[in-house]
């Protein structure tokens, strides 16, 4: 099959040019017990994805990329049950084990073993089923690697969807969803009457604006220095925008004394710093972004303790994925979510360097790849 694979991380910009991922072929092994085959349908292009090229994320290399994608059930291993052949399925990037502290604590997003596995480049239950044309074991990223033809997965890496949700749609809600509006649904628990500013408008702050404005009398401030990006926001259900120079202006004539939430969807300290200043005493931070592992937060402490102010980290928006796919994708059939919004445009897997550019320069917000087209 073919997929993207990443040999070396930190190459230069233009990504065009310096083409960091190759379109290699390699071979795929059958599902072992616990595991799944899927013919990715679309994937989509994810700043995780970039920042593992750029060196941000240090992964184990080489690695075949892509985390977050849709497609068809192909085959099916030894003990895995409630998945058959032909269901169309969402890829979800941190498969909980289910019995590790944390998914005993009914937190699967933190699943240890997940982490470990996501963190060695191998599968919940088992090494590495890639291999390149040398014979050499190729990586997987995060469980997944979804730009390629075909993917085997952990059966806890999918949820089951109806096939009448199109993929293009389907694929978006493995990760942008699944992150910003868990961050507001789960992580920050918005409540009616609250105000909430969400920090970059990537696929992930759209989203968890489109979460906000679920919330009945919830005043939604949405920020990013790419104004071309504000009219999606409105569209999603901000009910004001700005750039970073304009937000406390904005907060300061929409909220009696600060927000109640901030979302934190750069992946900057700067910008977690900036957002815990905008906070009403006793408001959340919520950090969804991933900052370099060398950055730092630098804040006055007395604001916690003094201010009764939260910080609170939401890695996939702490969901359960099953029970919130199934949530979300009713809301956006009944219009509630417009999706379409963060989908950008679909090209073929053979555009994804020159895609790597778009998305580092803020001209895509969801741009998906059709894997098998040439």
């Amino acid at each position: 099959m073919r997929s993207a694979v990443l040999r070396e991380q930190g190459a230069a910009r233009p990504y065009a040019a310096s083409r960091p991922l190759g379109i290699e072929p390699l071979a795929l092994a059958a599902p072992r017990a616990g595991e799944v085959g899927v013919r990715i349908e679309r994937a989509s292009l994810c700043h995780s994805d970039l920042s593992v090229v750029n060196g941000s994320r240090p992964r184990p290399l080489p690695m075949a990329l892509g985390h977050e994608a849709a497609g068809v059930v192909e085959a099916v291993g030894d003990g895995v049950d409630g998945v058959a052949v032909g269901d169309h399925v969402v890829l979800v990037f941190v498969p909980s084990c289910g019995a590790c502290r944390e998914c005993r604590s009914a937190r699967p997003a933190l699943c240890s073993r997940a982490a470990e596995a996501n963190g060695s480049g191998e599968l919940l239950h088992g090494p590495s089923v890639l291999a390149d044309a040398a014979g050499d074991p190729v990586h997987h990223h995060l469980g997944v690697s979804a730009f390629a033809e075909r993917a085997v997965v952990a059966a806890e890496s999918l949820v089951v969807i109806d096939r009448d949700v199109p993929f293009d749609i389907a694929a978006m809600f493995g990760c942008a969803a699944l992150t910003g509006m868990g961050a507001v649904f789960n992580t920050a628990e918005v409540r009616p009457g609250q105000s909430v500013i969400v920090f970059g408008l990537g696929a992930v702050g759209l989203a968890a604006v489109m979460a906000a404005a679920q919330v009945d009398d919830v005043t939604v401030i949405a920020v990013d220095p790419n104004t071309d990006k504000h009219e999606l926001a409105l569209r999603a259900g901000a009910d004001a925008v700005a750039t970073p120079d304009g937000a406390a202006e904005l907060v300061e004539g929409l909220t009696d004394g600060g927000v109640d939430v901030a979302i934190e969807a750069v992946g900057s300290a700067r910008v977690m710093a900036a957002c815990l200043e905008l906070l009403a005493r006793g408001g959340a931070l919520v950090s969804v972004g991933l900052p370099h592992p060398e950055q730092e937060l630098a804040v006055p402490a007395l604001q916690f303790a003094g201010a009764g102010k939260r910080l609170l980290g939401s890695y996939m928006g702490d969901a359960s994925p099953a029970r919130d796919i199934a949530r979300y994708v009713e809301l956006w059939r009944a219009g509630r979510l417009p999706m379409e919004l963060l989908h950008t445009d679909t090209v073929p897997l053979d555009e994804i360097n020159e895609s790597l550019d778009a998305l580092a320069d803020g001209r895509v917000i969801r741009r998906l790849f059709v894997p098998g087209a040439a």
